[in-house]
C-alpha cells in the first residue's frame, strides 16, 4: 500500500497548507514539461489528489484507501467518479454515461495552473545550480584558503563544443513547432477544455534540432563528468556562510548558460581558540602567586605566535581582558575582531612540604 503521506513528505498531524505547499514543491520538481520524472509527478498528484480531500483522507486514514462511490471499489488512488489523473495527450474513451468510463486523463497539477494563469515555459538550456560543503580549519579563515572542490557535473561536451551536433553536421528548425519552442495544446477535463501553450517535445522548447545528433553527448551538447574546480576561500568567512562561484554549476544544453556554484562554509571547532563573530575567546592558566603580586604570562595567538600580557597586581579569576586586533579579519576586509583573554587562577591540588608550610604561614598573616 502505498504511503500518501511520505510520499508528500509530510506528517499525519499536516494541515491543509501544509500539504497543499509539499504538493507545490513536488510538483514543481516532477513536473514533466520541466524534465521531471514522469512516474514519481504521477505518484505525487496522486497523493494529494487523496490527501487534500476532506472525506478521501479520511477514509484513507481509516482504511488505507479511497473507496469510489462511482464503482463502489475500494482504491488507493483513484479519483472521484471515475477519472484517473496523468500525464500526457488527454484521450476520451467509449461510453455511454458520465461514470467510470467518462475517462479523460487529466493532471490535477496542470489544471490548477490553468485556472490561475498557465504555466511559464521557463529557461529549459539552463544548468542547474549546485551547493556543495567545504569544511576548514579556524586558521583559515584568518588568510584564506584555495580549496579544490571535485563534484561531478555537467559539462561542455568536448565533441561538438556544445552545440549537440556532430561537428560539420547541421541544425534545423524544429518541424514540430517550426521554430517556436512552443506547441498548443487542448487539454479536456472535468472542469472542460482548455487550450494552453507548453514546450514542444521534440525540441524541448528550442526551436532547433540537430540533423545529427552528437555521437558522445546524443545532442545534449553536455556530457556528465568529474570535474575539480579551484576556489578561493575568503579572510573572514563564518561558519554556515555561502559563497558563489558564477558559472561553475552544471553547464547548460546546447550552449545554455551555465548555472552557479554555491559553497556552503563551515569552520572546525579549534582546541584553544573559541570564535564569536569575529572575535577570538581563549582561556589563560595563571598561578595564584601571579594573580596576587601581577605579573607578565605568555598568551597564544590564533597566527601560531604568543605575545606578552600584563596581569595586574590582585587580579581575580575569571576577569576579563582585551587585545585588539588580534581576533578574525572582518569579511569586508577592514579590520580585525579581538582576542578575550579569560583568566584563570590555578588551585595546586599536590603540595610539597615547603610549600604547605609557607601556605600555612601566609594563612595565620591572613592571606
Amino acid at each position: 500500500m502505498k504511503d500518501y503521506y511520505k510520499i508528500l513528505g509530510v506528517t499525519k498531524s499536516a494541515t491543509e497548507d501544509d500539504i497543499k505547499k509539499a504538493y507545490r514543491k513536488l510538483a514543481h520538481k516532477y513536473h514533466p514539461d520541466k524534465g521531471g520524472d514522469v512516474a514519481r509527478f504521477r505518484e505525487v498528484s496522486e497523493a494529494y489528489q487523496v490527501l487534500s480531500n476532506v472525506d478521501k483522507r479520511s477514509q484513507y486514514d481509516k482504511f488505507g484507501r479511497v473507496f469510489d462511490s462511482s464503482t463502489g471499489a475500494g482504491q488507493a488512488g483513484q479519483g472521484f467518479g471515475g477519472f484517473q489523473w496523468g500525464w500526457g495527450a488527454p484521450h476520451e474513451h467509449e461510453t455511454d454515461g458520465f461514470g467510470e468510463g467518462f475517462g479523460f486523463d487529466f493532471d490535477i497539477g496542470e489544471i490548477f495552473e490553468d485556472f490561475f494563469g498557465g504555466r511559464s515555459t521557463g529557461d529549459t538550456k539552463s544548468g542547474r545550480d549546485i551547493e556543495v560543503e567545504v569544511h576548514i580549519p579556524l586558521e583559515a579563515a584568518l588568510k584564506g584558503k584555495e580549496e579544490i572542490i571535485s563534484i561531478v557535473k555537467f559539462a561542455v561536451c568536448a565533441r561538438c563544443q556544445g552545440v549537440g551536433a556532430e561537428p560539420a553536421s547541421k541544425v534545423k528548425e524544429c518541424f514540430s513547432c517550426r521554430g517556436q519552442g512552443q506547441v498548443q495544446q487542448i487539454k479536456r477535463s472535468v472542469f472542460g477544455s482548455f487550450t494552453r501553450v507548453g514546450l514542444c517535445p521534440e525540441c524541448k522548447g528550442e526551436g532547433l534540432i540537430p540533423e545529427k545528433p552528437c555521437n558522445v553527448c546524443k545532442g545534449e551538447g553536455r556530457i556528465q563528468r568529474e570535474d575539480a574546480i579551484k576556489v578561493q576561500i575568503p579572510p573572514g568567512v563564518d561558519s554556515n556562510q555561502i559563497l558563489k562561484v558564477a558559472g561553475k554549476g552544471d553547464a547548460g544544453r546546447r550552449k545554455g548558460r551555465a548555472g552557479d556554484l554555491y559553497i556552503r562554509v563551515f569552520v572546525k571547532p579549534h582546541q584553544t581558540f573559541k570564535r564569536k563573530g569575529d572575535d577570538l575567546y581563549v582561556s589563560v592558566p595563571i598561578l595564584f602567586s601571579q594573580a596576587a603580586l601581577g605579573d607578565e604570562v605568555e598568551v597564544p595567538t590564533i597566527e601560531g605566535t604568543r605575545i606578552l600580557l600584563k596581569i595586574p597586581q590582585g587580579t581575580e579569576s575569571g576577569k576579563v581582558m582585551k587585545v585588539a586586533g588580534k581576533g578574525i579579519p572582518h569579511f569586508s576586509g577592514l579590520g580585525r575582531g579581538n582576542m578575550i583573554v579569560e583568566i584563570e587562577i590555578i588551585t595546586p591540588k599536590k603540595l610539597t612540604r615547603e610549600q604547605q608550610a609557607l601556605l600555612e604561614k601566609l594563612k595565620e598573616r591572613g592571606i
